[in-house]
Order: C-alpha cells, then sequence, then structure tokens
C-alpha cells in the first residue's frame, strides 16, 4: 500500500509542472465606477496542478500597461471590506512601471495598494477591492471594481506570453 502511494504521489509530482498553465481572461467593466477607471482587464492567470488559480499579472484591454501584482498581503486588508464581502485573496500591486499609476488612479494619495478578490472562476463575474495604505499607516477601502467576463485570449503557436512593458494579449 505504500509502494502504491509512493509511486502515485511521484506521478503527480512528476506530472505537475506538465499540466500547470498560465492562461488569459479578458474582462469588460460591469459599471460605470469600474468603466471611468479601467474600461476592461485581462488577467494572467496560473492554474497549477490541482486546479487552484492566481493571478499574476493584470494588463489593460483598452490600452498600453500592465501590472504586475505578488499574491499576500497584510490581515488588515481585509478588515476594511465593506461589510458582507467576502474577499479571501490578497494580491499586492507592484509599484514598478505601471503599475505605480495603477496605485495612483485606485487609491489616490496611498503610499501602498492591494486587490483583494473571491474565488476567479473562468466564465464568472469577478469584483476586485482596492485597499490602500496611507502614510499614518491607516488602511482604507478604496473602490470596488466589477468585471463581467468577456472570453479567453489564446497566443498563436510558440509565442512566447507578453512582457510587462508590451500591450496586451487583446492588442495582437
Amino acid at each position: 500500500m505504500i509502494r502504491l502511494a509512493t509511486g502515485l504521489l511521484l506521478l503527480a509530482l512528476t506530472a505537475g509542472p506538465a499540466a500547470a498553465e498560465t492562461r488569459y481572461w479578458a474582462y469588460d467593466a460591469a459599471d460605470r465606477v469600474t468603466q471611468a477607471l479601467t474600461k476592461g482587464i485581462t488577467i494572467e492567470i496560473h492554474r497549477n496542478f490541482f486546479g487552484a488559480v492566481s493571478v499574476q499579472r493584470l494588463f489593460s484591454t483598452s490600452a498600453r500597461g500592465s501590472a504586475e501584482i505578488r499574491r499576500g498581503g497584510p490581515a488588515a486588508t481585509r478588515s476594511v471590506l465593506p461589510d458582507g464581502v467576502r474577499a479571501n485573496d490578497v494580491y499586492q500591486i507592484v509599484k514598478e512601471g505601471d503599475g505605480r499609476g495603477l496605485v495612483r488612479a485606485l487609491c489616490p494619495g496611498a503610499d501602498d495598494a492591494w486587490l483583494l478578490t473571491g474565488r476567479i472562476r473562468q466564465g464568472d463575474p469577478i469584483a476586485m477591492h482596492a485597499v490602500g495604505r496611507w502614510a499614518d499607516g491607516t488602511y482604507r477601502h478604496c473602490v470596488t471594481l466589477s468585471y463581467a467576463y468577456r472570453g479567453e485570449w489564446s497566443l498563436p503557436d510558440g509565442a512566447a506570453a507578453p512582457r510587462a512593458d508590451e500591450t496586451s494579449p487583446s492588442a495582437r
């Protein structure tokens, strides 16, 4: 029995990297506030062997620009969300390149900003809650961005993933 379990575990570990994938899902703004700030986004999704999804980058669907985001952030970001909001995934907006502009647009005056989401599933609408931290250490909910699923972008065979300084896959 132990030999069988060990064999299955080794098979899963070797198949993991082959089964992991990167996808690009596009979303349109679903309300006026979101449309005024972003119009639409494409998110780079990494799905691991077990099906868990994490967001790697955001691309502007309508204009040139992208921002890297990193999973994780302070627990205080969840404490300032509006009542009833369930957003367990926290992503820090990296303030390099277009990320700095995104922080300023979503949370004017904040030193740092995070995006909080619930579970992201292909085909479902998503809500992203921007939370900022100001110089005095105070966390505040800045804005809720609501998006409707638009579709998945596929890269041409053999094409490399877009770099941070390139346009979104939709502009290709």
